[in-house]
């Protein structure tokens, strides 16, 4: 508020906060800055001794004069209802002391917002990250629950003019879907007055502006256009308030200033009677009809772009067949929990993860892991929530429900990279204020030079300027780019952490690959034995006696292993139809990379790499060393076994190459990127891997906990580095890495540890994924632009007074739109891609 509409408070007349009328019932009066105040109600004083509080009571001086606030939003009711851990549970993952959650926010249109919300929050004790994903409107909250409680949280969101819920996505639809029709009622309310305001400029330019009508189409427009500029025109004051009492100029500040001011002077000339001026209430309510028309579009094309998270969301089903003492209940999902039975009939989809208790039945698995068929599933067998069944009924033992699902992680992973913000979007997000201090620089500017000319022309060209250069494109050019990317990629079965990523791996230069379980298919088989009196090979009809012990003594030791070469070995055996001995194992030793140890019935048997056998002691034999130098060189893996310090066979182990693996490293290759073989092995094995992919670097005998070491160098070499693995051993080269990708198939630390996820495990999708990134970095960078390149061409002829504020309304959200429109032609990439 400015001075004026204070000393007016001051007299008792107005509100001191809001300035709307006070009623002599509802008078609160309250001590502010040494001085008695009165208010209109309690929110508004709550709010103004808030702002005091703060130090911030500059935001009254800030404020122009005859701007009118609106009372703070209604909070939530039973605000501290939020900070109970049995209401918390249904949205947040961990209760422990640093939880998250995602907020509805209502209000938020523009990336002012987000700044305006994100650095009001993180000023917040306890808050330590607050992102705001402006395509959802949702904001996502991590906070010290043993510092700040939610409601405080919610509570400060309603200070600053945004009210705000736990995120429920039945809930954000009908809200979105609710603001949306909202601001279709204002443009509407806008289009119609606009109408009839036609009527009124018609006569007015026909000749009726010198006639004895004049005053009366005056008053008429007047009436037209007064409630138009407070309803329809509502959210810009809103929003250019909200900027303004926290010290940021936001997007709807320029739009405002220019609705009041042509609206102010149009009652200057209808009040004054001068001959020489012209009304323009059209022009208000034209450019507001016009600018709430690019909004409404702009709300709708976030909407469908930003639709794939709705459609996981709706994989979801909301209710379950529950099995309980023989009975079936439909019952709601969210009512049902770990270790509950349900019924899922043919054709159905399947609404959790869990085991199959009793049938069995082809599902389809499509949604995660891309590829169409049935996958037969029995009892024992894992399935997933969000999957169909097919033609077999299935009773399911219930292990995950809702976000604790596969589909539900997907999701939360999805959701988290759209509310995420690249590196490029942190700059944009500093220029906006600059932008829109520019933006009411040059309309000043603007209006002082035509000021010598006549005062009409300095009007219309400033208010042109004003409108014409809001940088909503500039805004929305890098969330929409992340927003529509990371749902595409997770259609295909592309997961990505967070926009950051999208950016570093669109600069890559060197992909790194662990062969076991990456480039190899992962399940290692027995494919010969070598003791000293027999050579056993897969497909011989018969396996000697020595044979057998080794095979048998070796799985008794390996079962005390997870590493793949004990599920080869015991497999082997279990294939022969041998059994394992069920001999104590004592002094069990394991070191990876090398082998393994220990005293089987008061042996001592080792099994591993050559310098591991030296290294417990054992004679190698001349006989294997040769052997094992044959298998090495055809790229087939050796296991040394030996029994009290004698040597006594030679394992043979092959790991198959995965048949899209050449293709995939061709295409890096074609693509200029440098691409690397990581492996344990030992060199000659390695390279014969490499040679049989196409060719590529090779990186052999390093240990597991030398992986992140390797990254770390191939980095302090100037290159950009992913990562691409599946193992526990991977998780450290992962997080080094510049980009981590885990494959689906991998192990949980693995995933954890990685930036991106491939859900199906096909080694094409890292081709892709790439390819997203580079084209989503360029969409970004072409939006950004295209918002450029128009305020260069548009701005200079708004100053020159050649553009009126009609056509700049018409002219400022097509630049929006096409930034829109641009970031969907992201949709099309793998229509070409794949």
């Amino acid at each position: 508020m400015g001075s004026v509409a204070h000393q007016a408070a001051d007299a008792g007349q107005h509100c001191f906060h809001c300035t709307l009328p006070i009623s002599a019932t509802e008078k609160v009066d309250a001590e502010i800055d040494g001085r008695v105040q009165s208010f209109c109600c309690n929110g508004c004083r709550a709010v103004c001794e808030a702002i005091y509080n703060a130090g911030l009571e500059g935001f009254y001086r800030r404020t122009p004069e005859g701007t009118p606030l609106g009372p703070p939003p209604e909070l939530p009711q039973e605000l501290g209802f939020y900070d109970l851990d049995e209401v918390q549970e249904e949205f947040v993952d961990d209760l422990g002391e640093v939880r998250d959650i995602n907020l509805l926010v209502d209000g938020i249109h523009c990336a002012a917002c987000v700044w305006l919300i994100e650095n009001s929050l993180h000023a917040m004790p306890g808050v330590t990250q607050a992102r705001v994903n402006l395509s959802g409107r949702k904001l996502h909250i991590t906070w010290d629950n043993s510092r700040r409680k939610l409601s405080s949280i919610i509570g400060r969101l309603g200070q600053i003019g945004y009210s705000a819920v736990p995120y429920d996505p039945d809930t954000a639809e009908g809200r979105i879907n609710r603001q949306n029709r909202n601001l279709l009622y204002r443009m509407a309310f806008a289009g119609f007055t606009m109408m009839n305001l036609l009527w009124i400029s018609i006569a007015l330019y026909s000749g009726a502006d010198k006639g004895e009508f004049r005053t009366l189409f005056h008053w008429v427009g007047f009436a037209l256009a007064t409630p138009t500029l407070l309803y329809s025109g509502y959210p810009f004051y809103k929003g250019a308030w909200s900027g303004l009492r926290n010290l940021h100029l936001g997007m709807d500040l320029p739009i405002a200033i220019g609705a009041s001011v042509t609206y102010l002077y149009s009652i200057y000339v209808m009040l004054s009677g001068s001959p020489a001026g012209e009304v323009y209430y059209d022009t208000v309510v034209n450019f507001l009809f016009v600018i709430l028309v690019g909004r409404y579009l702009e709300a709708l094309s976030k909407t469908q772009a930003v639709a794939s998270t709705q459609r996981l969301l709706d994989l979801q089903p909301r209710v379950v067949t529950l099995l309980r003492q023989g009975a079936e209940k439909i019952v709601p999902i969210r009512s049902v929990k770990p270790g509950d039975t349900i019924l899922v009939k043919p054709g159905e989809r399947i609404p959790v993860d869990g085991l199959i208790r009793e049938g069995n039945s082809s599902v389809d698995e499509a949604i995660l892991t891309g590829e169409s068929g049935g996958v037969g599933k029995n009892i024992g067998d894992p399935v997933s929530a969000g999957t169909i069944n097919g033609t077999g009924a299935l009773v399911i033992t219930v292990e995950g429900v809702l976000k604790n699902t596969a589909l539900g992680r997907i999701i939360r992973l999805v959701e988290e990279a759209q509310a995420s913000k690249a590196p490029i979007q942190c700059m944009a997000d500093r220029v906006v204020p600059w932008f829109v201090a520019v933006t009411i620089g040059l309309a000043t500017v603007t209006f002082i030079w035509w000021l010598e000319r006549d005062l009409e022309t300095a009007l219309m060209a400033a208010t042109a300027v004003l409108i014409i250069t809001c940088p909503c494109a500039f805004g929305l050019a890098t969330p929409m780019a992340i927003a529509v990317a990371s749902g595409l990629g997770a259609r295909h079965g592309i997961l990505v952490r967070n926009g950051e990523v999208l950016e570093a791996l669109s600069a890559i230069n060197h992909f790194v690959f662990d062969k076991t379980g990456t480039l190899t298919e992962g399940r290692m088989r027995v494919t010969s034995v070598l003791t000293g009196s027999e050579n056993w090979s897969v497909g011989d009809a018969a396996m000697g006696a020595e044979t057998r012990d080794v095979l048998q003594q070796l799985a008794a030791l390996e079962r005390y292993s997870e590493h793949p070469i004990a599920a080869a070995v015991i497999a082997s055996v279990e294939d022969a139809g041998l059994s394992i001995p069920a001999s104590a194992v004592e002094e069990f030793e394991y070191r990876p990379g090398f082998g393994i140890g220990a005293l089987l019935q008061g042996r001592r048997v080792v099994a591993g790499t050559a310098a591991w056998m030296v290294d417990r002691g054992v004679s190698l034999n001349p006989h294997f060393d040769s052997e094992s130098a044959r298998l090495e060189a055809l790229g087939i893996g050796c296991l040394r076994f030996a029994v009290d310090g004698e040597e006594r066979a030679v394992i043979a182990l092959e790991d198959r190459v995965r048949e899209d693996a050449p293709a995939l490293i061709d295409a890096l290759k074609r693509d200029g990127m440098d691409v690397t073989l990581l492996s344990g092995d030992r060199r000659t094995a390695a390279e014969m891997i490499a040679r049989r992919l196409g060719g590529m670097q090779v990186i052999a005998e390093v240990l597991p906990e030398q992986k992140d070491q390797v990254i770390g160098g191939l980095q302090a070499d100037n290159q950009r580095v992913a990562m691409v693995g599946d193992g526990v051993n991977d998780a450290p080269a992962l997080v080094r890495a510049d980009v981590g990708i885990a494959l689906g198939s991998g192990t949980d630390v693995s995933i954890a540890s990685a930036d991106i996820i491939l859900i199906s495990s096909e080694l094409e999708k890292v081709r892709l994924a790439a390819a997203l990134s580079r084209r989503t970095l360029r969409t970004i960078r072409q939006n950004i632009g295209i918002s450029i390149t128009y305020n260069l061409i548009m701005v200079p002829l708004a100053m020159m007074a050649l553009i009126t504020p009609l056509v700049a309304a018409v002219s400022m959200p097509i630049s929006s739109l096409l930034v829109i429109a641009n970031a969907a032609r992201i949709r099309t990439l793998f229509k070409t891609a794949i």
